[in-house]
């Protein structure tokens, strides 16, 4: 990951699962190990909460099934906070590389 995605990935990130008050993370391995010691925390003590921020974090349903069987290769806190920065990584990402031409015909419509 280039230093960029990783700045905004973890700008993305830190907001939502409430790491503000962390020192910012060094390396990719540093998130991953704050975002799954929060999402832990929040799995046992607010689990309605996780649920519903990764909905709004658009990470699919049918990623999620597997990390939280009871077989899964590692335990739920690692794996969601897998697919966490997975997907804000994919965010950073397409708005980096795909720029939308901007909307003609929409003069007077500023805010």
């Amino acid at each position: 990951m280039t230093d960029n995605v990783f700045q905004q990935t973890t700008a993305l990130v830190r907001g939502p699962f409430e790491l503000e008050s962390a020192a910012p993370p060094a390396d990719e391995a540093e998130l991953l190990a704050l975002l799954a010691e929060r999402i832990e925390e929040m799995l046992i003590h607010r689990p309605d909460y996780i649920l519903s921020l990764l909905y709004r974090l658009d990470v699919l349903e049918e990623k999620i099934r597997p990390v939280m069987h009871p077989n899964a290769p590692e335990p739920p806190h690692i794996g969601l906070a897998r697919l966490v920065l997975e997907r804000q990584k994919q965010r950073v990402e397409t708005k980096l590389n795909i720029k939308p031409d901007p909307l003609e015909g929409m003069e007077g419509w500023e805010w």
